[in-house]
């Protein structure tokens, strides 16, 4: 108990490190404190006894983060690379928990109908050798958001459609829109919470329990 503590309040002071350097400067504290987050929560994760697939879906995010520092072409296609395995991860860690909720399905057309919008909207401004992988990882991602509202509950649900507005506002950056003022605060600080609500909904939710046949059956009545 501790420990977890311990490591939680480590990733909360690496959170308000690297969110005041965005905020007010000096940016070497966000160099120091970005590296730390992802490991820190993933961490806490294993410490708390997490599904494996939780905890590799955060050291994704960590790699993700790590390459997307570089600012180069290249390492910022590994980095969606490494977030779309994360993206991956947790669909898979999804289906543990059963099949969707009730009235799962009314929220399929208002996911589809969002990621449809940002691909659309986005497609003319993104260079030319980003639009692909631009759409296919939104698509990913929105897929991520969606099985975690529908099949883990509100917590987590929040957490994923954090990740897609986070990520929507760091595409928005690379099609040319305008922007907030300090974009980057924006993006980490949606970021760093969808990750830690997506962490605290798959702790606090029970997965299926699983049949000698290996057929996942629901716990949710």
């Amino acid at each position: 108990m501790r420990a977890s503590r311990a490591l939680l309040a480590a990733f909360a002071l690496a959170t308000a490190v690297d969110l005041v350097s965005l905020a007010v400067g000096p940016h070497a504290g966000h160099t120091v404190a970005k590296p730390l987050l992802m490991l820190l929560l993933a961490a806490y994760a294993a410490r708390a006894d997490a599904p494996r697939l939780l905890v590799a879906a955060l050291l994704c995010g960590w790699g993700g983060d790590v390459l997307l520092m570089s600012g180069a072409d290249l390492a910022f296609l590994a980095g969606m690379a490494c977030f779309a395995a994360g993206h991956v991860c947790y669909l898979v860690l999804f289906r543990s928990y059963g099949p969707p909720r009730p009235r799962a399905a009314l929220l399929a057309p208002a996911y589809g109908l969002v990621a449809l919008t940002l691909v659309v909207l986005l497609w003319p401004g993104l260079p030319a050798g980003l639009r692909v992988p631009v759409a296919c990882y939104s698509t990913l991602l929105t897929a991520m958001a969606y099985g975690a509202a529908t099949r883990l509950g509100r917590t987590a649900g929040l957490g994923g459609a954090l990740f897609l507005l986070s990520d929507s506002l760091l595409a928005t950056g690379l099609a040319g829109w305008p922007q907030l003022p300090r974009p980057d605060l924006w993006t980490m600080l949606t970021y760093v919470a969808a990750q830690f609500l997506l962490v605290r909904g798959a702790l606090g939710a029970r997965p299926a329990p699983v049949t000698a046949y290996g057929e996942v059956r629901s716990t949710t009545p």
